[in-house]
């Protein structure tokens, strides 16, 4: 009989050692309940196991806030697409940019329905009190309204103009910047409106300007009287006018016209190509810029 209780008792440890090696991780791992646990431990030890910690990190305030204002027409509903394509494979750091598309008043039933279910689904599209035309005073309506939309913590350091037809590449535009003016500053594709024998003409395929020109843009008596006429010609006139945008940047050769679909045509550094009006050269472009690490042949 003591036998028999004897071997009992042998048992009666060797399963309560071994219910204690099985509850032992178990143990390790929910005296930890603020870790992530991605490494299971052996039996028997918590010496070995490694957890990384979950925490709420505070991400990095911007450098800067930059507003892309894209002027389109109601009707482009594929360009819309493809550029909310292009730019949402744009990995970009350090700066907050925003890309909003610019319509005026959207008046076909057609179009109200597409737009009305891009703004639900995307809640990128600013739609001005203004008539699509070229010359009709968008460009003035654009800039006067951003104060107004955006105030307070909403308002950006920069906001630009440009139309469909260009493509950024965003962190080339931010990498830039870090070192240029944040105010009383233009920025863009040369600006031959300083020339007093050529036309004041600022080039359309994008432009920059600092918050502060575009809050005088929209207070100014020199803008105010004079919102209509030839688009960008007009803006270089009213900073010529009014004795503004002091610190001018040419990003010339960075920003250029569509040259053509070969690895030559583009060029390292590039923060803008223009003139992309087909889309066999959008995809040309971003093939370039967006895929050539990611494709294999």
């Amino acid at each position: 009989m003591k036998h028999s209780s004897s071997q009992t008792r042998s048992s009666s440890y060797l399963h309560l050692l071994l219910l204690l090696l099985l509850i032992l991780p178990l143990i390790c791992l929910f005296s930890n309940p603020s870790v992530h646990l991605y490494l299971i431990p052996a039996l028997g030890s918590c010496q070995p196991v490694k957890f990384t910690e979950t925490r709420e990190l505070t991400p990095p305030k911007p450098t800067f806030r930059l507003l892309m204002g894209i002027l389109t027409l109601p009707s482009r509903f594929e360009r819309r697409s493809l550029i909310r394509l292009a730019y949402s494979n744009q990995q970009i750091t350090g700066a907050h940019v925003d890309i909003r598309f610019i319509l005026c008043n959207v008046t076909k039933e057609d179009e109200i329905t597409l737009v009305s279910l891009e703004m639900m689904q995307y809640d990128d599209i600013i739609i001005l009190h203004c008539t699509e035309s070229m010359n009709s005073g968008k460009t003035y309506t654009y800039f006067s309204s951003l104060p107004i939309l955006f105030t307070g913590e909403d308002k950006y350091d920069y906001a630009t103009k440009s139309d469909d037809d260009t493509y950024f590449i965003l962190n080339n535009l931010i990498k830039s910047l870090e070192d240029k003016s944040r105010h009383d500053m233009y920025y863009g594709a040369g600006f031959p409106f300083n020339e007093k024998d050529s036309p004041q003409f600022m080039l359309g395929m994008g432009y920059l300007l600092s918050w502060d020109l575009i809050e005088w843009i929209a207070e100014s008596e020199i803008t105010r009287s004079e919102p209509v006429g030839p688009e960008d010609m007009l803006t270089g006139k009213w900073l010529n006018m009014g004795n503004k945008a002091r610190n001018r940047y040419n990003m010339i050769p960075a920003m250029y016209d569509y040259k053509g679909p070969e690895l030559g045509d583009f060029i390292p550094g590039t923060i803008a190509v223009h003139q992309l009006k087909e889309t066999t050269r959008w995809l040309n472009t971003l093939k370039y810029f967006n895929m050539k690490d990611r494709i294999r042949t």
